[in-house]
């Protein structure tokens, strides 16, 4: 009769060994999650995304696939089909999205054209591996994917010869087609630098050191090259911006500047041979050197827009020969291969 525990006894057994297999799958998979989010971001970033930050849950992010790359870092936002969403760079707030092709035309300069599908917009802070996870960035990419509001493509073309003036509730103009300013450019050594932002807007400006400039009514509707970008990406998108070539958390005033010690992630160090030419993306800031300059300084910079109906890396810029800003072909070509001036003299980009 004393043998007769002995059958629940061993019910008891397996389901011990039962709950024992259960308890190891459970932790075997909260392992390969651990293991997916470290190969993905490392542990770095894994508290990066939860360091402040409200965590999604993860229904959330379903739909989505976050992908890591090297050269430079960044993840690629990817939807059900595979296919790109969004390009987000670590250490920049520039990202590309996915959107509705558009083309890009100038046929007072060009006959070539820009067509593309890529949209550039700043997110409100920089981006590091893991913040997939983070609230706000599951509200700006909501907010902006498939968004059709001008971009920083689109603002950056509104200042070519012939484009519209467009003025804001307070009347400024903040848009339109505008001159090159004062011969030469940022760094040409002459006593008076081509045009800032502030001069085309025609307003004073203070910037955070508390530096405030005034516009010279001379030079009003006109902008130079670094002040072009200042104005796309400062006054128009919000990048911050510095009064002087001092290095700080904005865009410094000349390009020499931007290139050297600005804010950024470098992209492209050097001549732009074919393999490196690929990898810059819409929006990144190109710099190169025009001049035969005994300091070496570098002296026009501009936005990269894409590759042109021809295959070839377009860029558009201010720039004197052309009157202002543009991206067509009129005192040398706005391709960035080849053997024109600024192919040859290309030095440098960042992605902001």
């Amino acid at each position: 009769m004393a043998a007769a525990p002995a059958a629940p006894t061993a019910r008891r057994k397996r389901n011990q060994r039962l709950s024992l297999a259960l308890l190891a799958a459970v932790a075997l998979a909260a392992g390969v999650v651990t293991h997916q989010l470290r190969t993905a971001g490392g542990p770095a970033a894994a508290r990066t995304a939860d360091s402040g930050q409200d965590r999604l849950p993860p229904a959330r992010a379903r739909g989505l696939q976050y992908d890591r790359l090297a050269d430079p870092a960044r993840t690629v936002v990817r939807d059900g089909s595979g296919a790109v969403v969004a390009t987000l760079t670590d250490g920049a707030r520039t990202a590309v999205l996915t959107g509705p092709g558009r083309t890009f035309t100038e046929p007072r300069t060009t006959t070539s054209h820009v067509i593309t599908d890529s949209w550039v917009r700043l997110m409100p802070r920089t981006w590091a591996a893991g913040q997939e996870r983070s609230k706000w960035f599951a509200d700006w990419l909501r907010a902006n994917r498939g968004s059709t509001k001008p971009d920083v493509l689109a603002a950056a073309l509104q200042y070519r010869a012939g484009e519209k003036p467009l003025k804001d509730a307070k009347g400024v103009r903040y848009a339109g087609a505008a001159a090159y300013g004062t011969a030469g450019d940022d760094n040409a050594g002459t006593t008076r630098p081509s045009s800032d932002f502030y001069q085309y807007l025609g307003i004073p400006w203070t910037f955070p050191d508390g530096h405030t400039v005034h516009p010279d009514k001379a030079r009003y509707g006109t902008v130079g090259p670094s002040g072009y970008v200042r104005l796309v990406y400062g006054y128009r998108e919000g990048y911050p911006l510095l009064g002087r070539d001092d290095k700080g958390p904005g865009l410094p005033r000349t390009a020499d500047a931007m290139a050297t010690h600005g804010p950024g992630v470098p992209v492209l160090r050097g001549t732009g041979t074919p393999a490196a030419l690929s990898r810059l993306q819409p929006g990144d800031l190109v710099f190169f050197a025009t001049a035969d300059r005994q300091d070496h300084r570098l002296d026009q910079v501009g936005i990269y827009l894409g590759l042109d109906d021809d295959g070839h890396p377009r860029f558009v810029s201010s720039r004197a020969s052309a009157g202002g800003p543009t991206f067509g072909d009129h005192g040398g070509s706005a391709r960035l291969d080849g053997n024109g001036l600024y192919a040859k003299g290309l030095r440098a980009a960042k992605r902001l």
